[in-house]
């Protein structure tokens, strides 16, 4: 994979969301399109009309603990939908909607939790 795009009404009330509080590295931006890291590949934040879908694709961001990029998030703007629940397939996750609607997800592997003492 080399990028996913995703159309956003506000560049910087996003950037708040995607680069502040989740973490992601700022790779480039004008005033139409802000370019992130997500381990080698992108993701673009593209300035135009969102038309978000709940049945679509949504990005699974890993981070090292999900409560607190939650709390993040949920201070840059993005609404929490699901979690953060320790879920069957071994993994803390949490689903979130960015200031536009658009659905992500953020997710921590269990062992790595227990292993941190934070389980």
């Amino acid at each position: 994979m080399r990028r996913i795009i995703v159309s956003v009404s506000d560049l910087d009330r996003s950037l708040a969301v995607y680069a502040d509080a989740l973490g992601l590295e700022r790779l480039w931006s004008n005033d139409e399109v802000a370019r992130l890291r997500v381990g080698d590949a992108e993701l673009m934040l593209h300035r135009r009309t969102p038309t978000p879908v709940d049945f679509g694709v949504a990005a699974t961001f890993g981070v090292d603990d999900v409560d607190e990029v939650t709390s993040a998030a949920v201070g840059a703007g993005a609404v929490v939908v699901h979690g953060p629940d320790d879920e069957a397939w071994g993994e803390r996750q949490a689903v979130l909607r960015d200031p536009d609607g658009h659905l992500f997800c953020l997710v921590t592997p269990i062992e790595r939790l227990s292993e941190s003492g934070t389980a």
